[in-house]
C-alpha cells in the first residue's frame, strides 16, 4: 500500500504547510509519493531535502528586502516574485538548498503547472530541483502578477490555476492513501474570479476558461476530499482557523504566527494520524 502526500498552494498561506511538515520530519512521518502546487511544491521540496526551518526562516529573511518581493520586481521584471533573486540566490547562495539530498530520497515528487495554451494541468516530475528550476518557478508563478514560464515550446502559469489540490493525480499514480495538507480552513469555499480580470489572458482563451471555472472545480474537489476523508482513503489537515495572512506578505511575526498554527495542528492530529498510517 502506498501513501500519497499532497500539498495545496496559497503563496505565503504556505507557512502553514511549512509548519505541518517541520512536524512531519520532526516526528518521522513518511510518504511514498508527493504532489504539490504551486507553494506546495516550492515549499514542499524542503521535506525532501530534510531541512526542518528553512522554509519559514528564508521567508521571514527576505520577504523584508523590496527587492525580493513586492512592486520593484513587478516592475522591473514582470514578476512580483524576483526569479534571480528568489530562485537562484537565495537556493544557491544565500539559505542553500540540499539538492543532494533531495534527489537522494528516492520519493516520487512533482509539481504541477498549468498549459496556458490548453488550460490543462501537467504533472513533472522533480528529480532535481536545482536541474528544473524552472519547472518550480512556473508552479509558483501567480496569474496577473507574474511573466509566463517558457519550458521547451510551451507557456506555463501557476500549477494552482488548473490543478490546486493534485490528491486523484496522485491515486491514478498508484497512492491507496493520501495525507492532504489544505491551506484554507473547512468553512472556505472559492467564489468566482471577474470576467473583466481574465481578459488579460485574450490571447488564451481555454486559460481563460479555466479561470472563469477554477471555483466550481475547487469546491467539486472539496467536496470529493471529504468523501474520500470520510472513506478512510485520506487524512486532512488544513487549518483549524482562517488565516488572514497577505499572498506577498512581508511581516515576520504575521508568517510565524501561520506556521505556528501548521505546527500546533499537524502536533494536535499526530496520535491520529499515526493511528490511520497504521491501519
Amino acid at each position: 500500500m502506498k501513501i500519497g502526500l499532497t500539498l495545496e498552494g496559497g503563496a505565503m498561506r504556505g507557512m502553514y504547510t511549512a509548519g505541518v511538515l517541520d512536524t512531519f520530519l520532526e516526528e518521522g512521518i513518511r510518504a511514498d509519493m508527493v504532489a504539490g502546487a504551486s507553494a506546495g511544491a516550492l515549499f514542499g521540496a524542503n521535506f525532501l531535502s530534510g531541512q526542518k526551518g528553512r522554509v519559514i526562516r528564508y521567508n521571514k529573511r527576505f520577504n523584508r528586502d523590496p527587492n525580493y518581493i513586492g512592486l520593484r520586481p513587478l516592475l522591473r521584471e514582470g514578476n512580483i516574485v524576483s526569479t534571480p533573486y528568489a530562485y537562484e540566490k537565495v537556493p544557491r547562495e544565500l539559505d542553500p538548498f540540499d539538492d543532494e539530498t533531495f534527489r537522494a530520497s528516492g520519493i516520487p515528487f512533482y509539481a504541477v503547472i498549468t498549459d496556458m495554451d490548453s488550460g490543462l494541468a501537467e504533472y513533472v516530475r522533480i528529480c532535481s530541483v536545482f536541474e528544473q528550476m524552472d519547472v518550480l518557478r512556473a508552479s509558483g508563478s501567480m496569474p496577473f502578477v507574474s511573466r509566463p514560464v517558457r519550458i521547451g515550446e510551451k507557456q506555463y502559469l501557476d500549477g494552482g490555476i488548473a490543478d490546486p489540490i493534485p490528491f486523484r493525480y496522485l491515486a491514478d499514480q498508484g497512492c491507496d492513501r493520501q495525507i492532504v495538507v489544505l491551506t484554507r480552513d473547512a468553512s472556505y469555499r472559492k467564489k468566482p474570479m471577474s470576467k473583466a480580470a481574465v481578459r488579460a489572458y485574450g490571447r488564451y482563451p481555454r486559460l481563460q476558461q479555466r479561470l472563469l471555472s477554477r471555483h466550481q472545480e475547487y469546491n467539486d474537489a472539496l467536496e470529493l476530499l471529504q468523501a474520500w476523508a470520510r472513506e478512510g482513503r485520506a487524512f486532512v489537515i488544513r487549518p483549524s482557523e482562517p488565516i488572514r495572512i497577505g499572498r506577498i506578505e512581508k511581516d515576520p511575526q504575521r508568517l510565524q504566527q501561520v506556521y505556528e498554527l501548521g505546527v500546533k495542528d499537524a502536533h494536535d492530529r499526530l496520535a491520529e494520524l499515526k493511528n490511520w498510517m497504521e491501519k
